[in-house]
């Protein structure tokens, strides 16, 4: 399809900040998600099934010369703005969106007798969900495999690469905001990896179903015309088939007048999953930033505070989360109420699919968003030091761990008592540790042990990611 025109894409008086602000951000999704792209879609499928039909073997409409084909394959390729625009012109006068597409592409037919005299099999025995439907199907296929997927993996690979440049640097932990056992800054973002590889995989490996089956599901115009024609397998071979001349879809058998929907109820719920899971790192993130764990690099002429020079905010994560609590927002309510119509049909799911590109707008930003301040993160190595030198009582579970293989009694509430509400120094624990009744080998391998050296797996499990 031809590029959109860039002048279109920003506007002071937008009311969409995606179409405003951020527009230059998205401008890859826009093309797929707009209503541009959904005509364009629309365009698509009506020329599919215009030419699966002249292929069906009716005597009425003969298979259509290799000419016409190229020129039909030529009108979804060249789909543009101007072409959008003649639609709407039409739909002026018809007030049916559908209808104006089918009327564009038989005037598109003009000077054309071959496609002329078969223009009444353009949208043959279909209903406009027919074509909506598959329509959605496209765009979001479209959208998953160009936009989101690659915005959400270029994060995860920024990610991976930090597990392992950070995998054998020690960090105290922070459980339920006291000091605890410590890990590694490798380990900690290879955990975030390790749940978005599986959230990833969950939204690429959802089908994306569609239906060609007339008014209420049952082919009953199809049957009308050609009562002994076999019209689902057509139908499965139009949606199945790869693309150009197919859709490259899977096959939905039963519908009412609708696709269901549940497939896009569980895509935008594993989309929404995934964002949730980047709402917790990017607060994480944000509180290792807030004690200094990580600095960020500044960008020439940037302002931090209006007031407070010396201030380098975490903008960028502040602003995925809050686009990423957007979008999900968008996709629970999307997910909630569209597998949901009244009795065959009712027209609820129209408006409210229109907000699909909204929604993965909104997730993109926050790609987007959450990348930018990856690259400006640096480790603080200083501040993790004196934060784990600080710490000497996250010892007490070494500690107390081997007295207890040794069997010596208590061994908790000893450590309890030397440790809990006190300032725990190294002299204090080395002190309780030459005390203890066990072998001096296990004595010597403790006093060796220090915070920071106090990592478990972390480090391999960091690498290993």
């Amino acid at each position: 399809m031809t590029p959109m025109n860039p002048s279109t894409s920003f506007s002071i008086t937008a009311l969409s900040p995606l179409d405003g602000r951020y527009a230059a951000r998205l401008a890859p999704l826009r093309p797929l998600m707009s209503e541009l792209g959904y005509m364009h879609r629309r365009v698509q499928v009506e020329v599919a099934w215009f030419i699966a039909l002249s292929d069906a073997g009716f005597a009425e409409f003969k298979p259509l010369s290799p000419g016409a084909r190229t020129y039909l394959l030529g009108l979804v390729k060249h789909f543009s703005e101007v072409d959008a625009a003649a639609i709407k012109e039409i739909e002026k006068t018809t007030n049916h969106d559908v209808k104006a597409v089918e009327y564009w592409i038989k005037s598109k037919f003009e000077a054309r007798p071959e496609l002329q005299s078969a223009a009444e099999f353009v949208h043959f025995a279909c209903t406009s969900e027919d074509i909506n439907n598959t329509s959605h199907a496209l765009q979001l296929k479209s959208s998953r495999e160009q936009v989101l997927l690659p915005a959400l993996d270029k994060v995860i690979k920024q990610l991976r690469e930090m597990a392992h440049r950070y995998a054998d640097q020690p960090m105290l932990s922070r459980t339920h905001g006291q000091t605890a056992s410590p890990t590694t800054v490798g380990k900690e973002i290879a955990n975030v990896v390790a749940r978005l590889d599986v959230a990833r995989d969950r939204i690429a490996a959802i089908k994306l179903m569609a239906k060609m089956n007339g008014a209420v599901g049952n082919y009953n115009a199809h049957l009308s015309a050609w009562p002994n024609f076999d019209w689902e397998a057509l139908s499965r071979r139009v949606i199945e088939s790869p693309e150009p001349l197919g859709l490259g879809l899977t096959f939905q058998p039963y519908s009412i007048q609708i696709e269901p929907h549940d497939y896009m109820a569980e895509l935008f719920d594993a989309v929404a999953r995934t964002n949730t899971i980047l709402i917790d790192f990017a607060r994480d993130v944000w509180g290792y930033v807030s004690v200094g764990y990580f600095k960020q690099r500044l960008k020439a002429g940037e302002i931090g505070s209006s007031t407070m020079p010396h201030k380098v905010n975490p903008i960028d994560f502040e602003n995925a989360e809050g686009n990423l609590g957007l979008a999900n927002a968008l996709l629970r309510h999307l997910s909630e109420k569209l597998p949901i119509s009244r009795w065959q049909r009712d027209l609820t799911d129209s408006t409210v699919l229109r907000n699909m590109g909204v929604a993965f707008g909104y997730a993109v930003l926050a790609y987007s968003s959450m990348s930018t301040g990856l690259g400006k993160l640096e480790l603080n190595e200083e501040a993790l030091a004196e934060d784990l030198d600080a710490s000497w009582e996250v010892l007490a579970e070494p500690i107390q761990t081997v007295m207890r293989r040794y069997g010596v009694q208590g061994a908790y509430e000893k450590l309890k008592e030397v440790t809990r509400g006190k300032t725990v120094t190294a002299e204090a624990l080395h002190e309780l540790i030459r005390s203890l009744e066990i072998p001096q080998t296990e004595k010597d391998r403790l006093l060796a042990v220090t915070p920071g050296s106090y990592i478990g797996k972390a480090a391999e499990l960091a690498k290993r990611i």
